[in-house]
């Protein structure tokens, strides 16, 4: 009975948090987000700057909330760069259930090292982690230089600006999802 309750209430938490999805931010906000996310990717991974420059393009979502308790998800909107152009918006989605606990607020940049990688996820209606393609979540530590990734990995994501503490975090099962923002 306990754990019936507290899962009611995350659901209603989770669903007031994840509502903003039936509203879109608009593209201009979304693409000041972005910026100031891209800004700190710069400034906290040393070499991201080359990096960002090597790549096809990259996806950017700046403020991705995640929850759980047993029953999760995650939500969050951003922009696709192509040659540092806003090309596509799309949001990402996810839920899962097993051991987690807690609630989070997150930066996530994917990069697409190759063409092929970009074109099959600018092309595809709605993209899925581990099931339309294999993403190499990078982990970097104090000193590590990025720039010099040697592009094994067709598709590459960091999580970083992390607030908040989440015993549970996998991009496994992400769905990423084409949106039209409304302009300002």
């Amino acid at each position: 009975m306990r754990l019936k309750k507290h899962s009611l209430i995350l659901f209603a938490t989770l669903m007031l948090v994840f509502s903003s999805a039936l509203h879109a931010k608009a593209a201009k906000v979304i693409d000041a987000e972005a910026d100031v996310a891209i800004a700190q990717f710069k400034k906290l991974v040393k070499g991201g700057d080359v990096f960002l420059k090597k790549v096809k393009g990259y996806l950017v979502f700046p403020n991705v909330y995640k929850g759980g308790f047993i029953v999760g998800g995650e939500y969050g909107e951003g922009v696709l760069r192509v040659d540092g152009k806003s090309v596509a918006y799309y949001n990402i989605a996810s839920a899962s259930v097993g051991f987690q606990i807690g609630a989070q607020k997150t930066s996530y940049l994917f990069a697409f090292a190759d063409q092929y990688a970009l074109d099959q996820f600018m092309h595809s209606n709605g993209w899925q982690v581990g099931v339309d393609g294999s993403v190499a979540v990078i982990k970097w530590g104090q000193g590590v230089d990025i720039s010099s990734i040697s592009f094994e990995k067709p598709i590459y994501a960091f999580v970083f600006n992390n607030k908040g503490l989440m015993a549970n975090i996998s991009l496994e099962g992400t769905k990423f999802t084409r949106i039209h923002p409304p302009e300002l």
